[in-house]
């Protein structure tokens, strides 16, 4: 399967996830608004949600995987299956107590680091207290299943990892209808969601153990023993914890500073869900299949086919980044007042707030996605404690930057300042590998690079001249929801249109490429028995 196939596979299951997390949005906006609720759930959900990339995704898609996929290549399945069974002995019992613990400490945690605002308003505080007991154990439930995904991953089966996400929103996409149908007020409203982000949990960590199932490797529950591979494990995995969960330490940042405004926190969770679209189907598509792919390359000495991973990576990662940028930046205000300006988020005015937010974050998304190509170069090498040094770097910025301007400017300045703090990250990771010799030249990309910023600089000029002139009446507030759909599904095709042919016609993007990249290589072959992807 080749590197673009399998970017494909990984994002087609997050595209249907993000979509569906789109949908789910939108009930809650309507069901919510920016309200009182709305802010309890976002900040207690952002809490376990953060700690599952940062000790689930963060840690086993980058520690763990580089380890297994060696284990694979030195003894077979038989070694993959001892390996495992050693970490998820640990691990499981690591997060019984992280989990008492925390539940334990929930209403100091959110006095003290969820959402400290929200101490003044008692109700609130009780509310957001509740809502986090429920769900933390969310997080045991996704870490073992993270563990799963990035074995699937390292045996290159991908979908059942990337399709089980979708039923989180599955299932919150039902709560609120039945919450809807029945008439339920909003705390009973938040309660449920709460309690369907657990039974998510618990539905994802079975997914993703039968395809490990499927795939042959059976995983035994042992008693925990610090084995040298789990001692080089946990090594690796609490510097790979901090990086690869750089963006939701940023966001969990963020909550906690906008809970000293009403309705800033479900503000900024509105706003991330759209930026997190292209985000997960690029971003986390290339990280998630370009970790191994690298590992293998350098275990096998081969440094000039991990340079071509990852300069392909990047130019594909450009390709579809930078117009998604622009035209979330041009578009933010229609796109929000045609997914959520209904029910209660319109009589809660809360269109220009988070339309302000989101086209702030667009700047950044560009940022966040070269971060997930980045790291990788780093991880395969078994280095994940540089990218954790440039991490805390960008937290600090995040956080100096976002004390400065929130009082100020609310919800934006937040945005602004995890933008400013993605960048810098980007730029540090970037320079580093290239200084160690680890990122080589490729002169096709750095003359591709202005080629597709031109492109997207023209396509975002074409979408402001429509979306002002001849759309306008039809985006405009209060017109009906089917003339607003049509609209932007006009404008977005025109503008792929355009942006494709002065991205292929000033040869920012060549189909030669294209063509290559989704041809199988010759004598590629799978590093693991020819099971089926499908789940």
């Amino acid at each position: 399967m080749s590197l673009l196939k399998k970017f494909a596979t990984v994002a087609s299951g997050t595209m249907m996830s993000r979509m569906l997390g789109f949908a789910r949005e939108m009930f809650m906006a309507a069901a919510l608004g920016t309200g009182p609720v709305a802010d309890a759930f976002n900040a207690a959900f952002q809490f376990p949600n953060t700690f599952r990339r940062l000790f689930a995704e963060g840690a086993f898609n980058t520690a763990f995987v580089p380890l297994f996929a060696k284990e694979i290549e030195a003894n077979g399945l038989q070694g993959a299956r001892d390996f495992s069974s050693e970490v998820f002995g640990v691990l499981f019992t690591v997060l019984i107590g992280l989990t008492i613990l925390m539940e334990l400490s929930m209403p100091l945690l959110v006095s003290t680091v969820i959402a400290p605002g929200f101490s003044s308003n008692p109700e609130k505080f009780e509310l957001t207290v509740g809502l986090a007991t429920i769900m933390f154990p969310y997080l045991m439930c996704m870490s073992l299943a993270a563990m799963m995904s990035g074995m699937l991953n390292s045996l290159r089966k991908y979908f059942a990892a990337a399709v089980a996400p979708v039923f989180l929103n599955i299932i919150l996409i039902g709560v609120l209808a039945y919450a809807w149908y029945e008439g339920h007020d909003g705390r009973r409203v938040g309660y449920a969601l709460a309690w369907g982000v657990l039974a998510a949990g618990i539905v994802q960590l079975g997914i993703v153990w039968l395809a490990v199932r499927r795939a042959g490797v059976t995983i035994k529950l042992r008693m925990p023993h610090f084995t040298p591979n789990v001692r080089r494990l946990l090594w690796l995995a609490f510097p790979a914890a901090i990086t690869g969960g750089i963006t939701q330490i940023n966001q969990l940042i963020g909550t906690a500073i906008a809970s000293g405004k009403a309705s800033t926190v479900s503000s900024l969770g509105y706003a991330d869900r759209v930026y997190q679209l292209p985000l997960g189907v690029v971003g986390i598509a290339v990280a998630i299949v370009l970790l191994p792919e690298l590992a293998r390359a350098l275990k096998a000495g081969d440094t000039k086919e991990a340079s071509n991973l990852q300069n392909r990576s990047v130019e594909f990662t450009l390709f579809l980044t930078l117009p998604a940028s622009a035209a979330l930046l041009v578009m933010a205000e229609p796109i929000i007042r045609f997914l959520y300006e209904r029910g209660q988020f319109a009589a809660d005015n809360s269109t220009p707030t988070v339309a302000s937010i989101l086209a702030i974050f667009a700047l950044g998304l560009p940022a966040f996605v070269l971060i997930k190509a980045f790291t990788p170069g780093y991880f395969a090498r078994e280095d994940t404690r540089t990218p954790m040094y440039f991490a805390a770097i960008s937290v600090a910025i995040n956080l100096g930057i976002a004390l400065a301007i929130f009082p100020s400017m609310g919800g934006p300045g937040i945005a602004i300042a995890s933008a400013v703090a993605g960048w810098v990250n980007a730029a540090l990771l970037l320079g580093v590998l290239i200084k160690r010799g680890h990122w080589g030249g490729d002169l096709p990309l750095l003359t591709r690079i202005p080629r597709l910023i031109f492109a997207s600089a023209v396509m975002a000029a074409a979408i402001w001249y429509v979306q002002n002139t001849v759309a306008a009446p039809y985006l405009a507030a209060g017109s009906p929801i089917a003339a607003k759909a049509i609209a932007l599904a006009a404008i977005v095709s025109g503008a792929m249109l355009i942006y494709f042919a002065v991205a292929f016609g000033t040869g920012g993007a060549s189909l030669g490429v294209i063509r290559r990249s989704i041809r199988r290589p010759k004598g590629g072959k799978p590093a693991s028995p020819p099971l089926s992807d499908e789940f």
